[in-house]
């Protein structure tokens, strides 16, 4: 099952390579094709869930492909990266579907990008090997550097794109060297080999600083965000949803996969270090994305915002701290692309412009949007019966039991996100109707379930997050209790 999931997109590219692209007809039966081919591995990923069992901790779906000599491909999941591979394979077809009608030039290397992305993506989350895990966190890069230059907007795209391949790359060399100490140390790279090993102090703090300069970068902290808003302002929409939904959660899962289970006493030892980096994350991100004039821009800073709260939760050292930092990662993963939907997809397709201060009162002839951009507005500020109400506050309570100054300063994210995004939902949404505007259509049919898809799962797990977290619960005491 597991291997089919890897598999089955690369399959699907295949498959289009056998298209012309020299019609109307061929080029929409490739976004067809694509779009089957990442909805198949969905419903395979829900069988995979289904059949999960919730009563161990151990890797399930275990499979070794080893008939290479170079190559020692062990994958595997656990009640933590199997709520990565779902989102994964979710959020995939909705980036598709959101650029449906707006990529009509090479349409097929733009698909089978998406496609090889979901394949390298599902690959980070389930391989059981360090170096085979560094290999496929960089894979994405060149592939989103390519699809930002190639179908980006703005002059400055290629710029952009340049600032997000050095950052990640200067990054991730510091975690390249930190994996070959480790096979130095231990002789192998293999995860369940490293987490019954025994590395010293010392030697755990020097390796714990290279992979946290890579997963930092990612995240991104403090004062590496410099990335990410120009990335997202000048990507394809379908990029923007991809890099919020699913990339920036391989720091998420970096972080918990790495160095707080095989390198526990040096994670204890900087956990002060990282809280404080992540507080003042948190209030430069808040304090830079209420002054942005640029809608994707706020969107790409509040996302640092959530994440730095993600951040506090994972070092909280607390059980409840980690799994609502799990929640409100996966939370970030809905709530964050419908809102790149929102301003990137439905306005800036309507009016070509992202500034702020142009574009005011659609509720005028935008009713059906208007709502929708409220609640996931709503959902963005961590309002109750959403995901992110949920993770938000197990994430805060979790890191009170440790220190409360931290939690009570991570806590004005609270109030920052309320302002940001009222803000920039009254300044859009309301007022008179600007007179150098035409009358708007409101959402299509393929806009308006694009985001409902995104608005059901946001909602159902805030109300019923034991859906996850039962599944959760055992993986993550078995990440804090069953040290080596």
């Amino acid at each position: 099952m597991l291997q089919l999931l890897l598999i089955l997109p690369l399959i699907g590219s295949c498959l289009l390579l056998l298209i012309p692209e020299n019609s109307l007809e061929n080029k929409a039966k490739i976004k067809n094709i694509a779009l089957s081919v990442s909805l198949i591995n969905f419903i395979l990923s829900i069988l995979l869930w289904i059949q999960f069992d919730s009563n161990t901790s151990d890797f399930q779906f275990v499979y070794e492909f080893s008939k290479l000599s170079f190559c020692h491909l062990n994958i595997g999941v656990d009640g933590i990266s199997l709520y990565y591979v779902l989102l994964t394979t979710f959020i995939t077809p909705i980036a598709l579907i959101s650029n449906f009608d707006n990529i009509n030039k090479n349409v097929k290397f733009f698909v089978i990008s998406f496609l090889l992305l979901e394949t390298i993506q599902i690959a980070v989350f389930v391989v059981l090997d360090l170096f085979l895990f560094y290999i496929f966190f960089e894979s994405v890069l060149p592939i989103l550097f390519i699809i930002i230059v190639v179908y980006g907007s703005g002059e400055n795209r290629i710029r952009s794109a340049l600032l997000f391949f050095l950052y990640t790359l200067a990054g991730s060399l510091f975690m390249l060297l930190a994996v070959l100490q480790i096979y130095t140390y231990i002789g192998s790279t293999d995860f369940i080999l490293i987490s019954l090993s025994e590395i010293s102090l010392d030697s755990q703090k020097v390796l714990w600083l290279g992979f946290f300069l890579a997963l930092a970068v990612k995240t991104p902290l403090w004062p590496l965000t410099g990335w990410l808003y120009r990335a997202h302002s000048d990507a394809p929409l379908a990029a923007s949803i991809l890099l919020a939904g699913t990339i920036l959660k391989f720091s998420t899962y970096g972080l918990l996969r790495v160095l707080i289970s095989f390198l526990p006493d040096a994670t204890n030892y900087f956990s002060p270090f990282v809280q404080t980096i992540a507080i003042v994350t948190l209030i430069y991100a808040s304090l830079a994305t209420i002054v942005q004039q640029d809608t994707k821009s706020l969107i790409a800073y509040s996302s640092v915002c959530h994440m730095a709260v993600v951040v506090l939760g994972l070092f909280s050292n607390t059980i409840q701290g980690i799994e609502g930092a799990i929640l409100l990662s996966l939370a970030h993963g809905f709530v964050s692309p419908a809102l790149f939907i929102c301003v990137g997809g439905v306005i800036y397709d309507r009016l070509h412009t992202r500034t702020i201060p142009y574009i005011r009162g659609l509720v005028t002839t935008m009713p059906i949007f208007t709502i929708l951009f409220f609640v996931f507005t709503l959902a963005n500020t961590g309002i109750p019966l959403s995901l992110n109400f949920i993770g938000e506050q197990m994430s805060l309570i979790g890191i009170w039991e440790r220190n409360p100054v931290a939690s009570a300063l991570g806590a004005t994210g609270i109030v920052f996100s309320a302002c940001y995004s009222i803000y920039l939902y009254n300044r859009i949404s309301y007022g008179v109707y600007s007179p150098h505007l035409k009358p708007l259509q409101d959402v299509t049919r393929r806009e308006f379930n694009v985001l409902i898809a995104l608005l059901i799962p946001t909602v159902i797990l805030g109300i019923f997050p034991n859906v996850i977290l039962d599944t959760l619960h055992l993986s993550v005491s078995t990440l804090l209790f069953n040290l080596p």
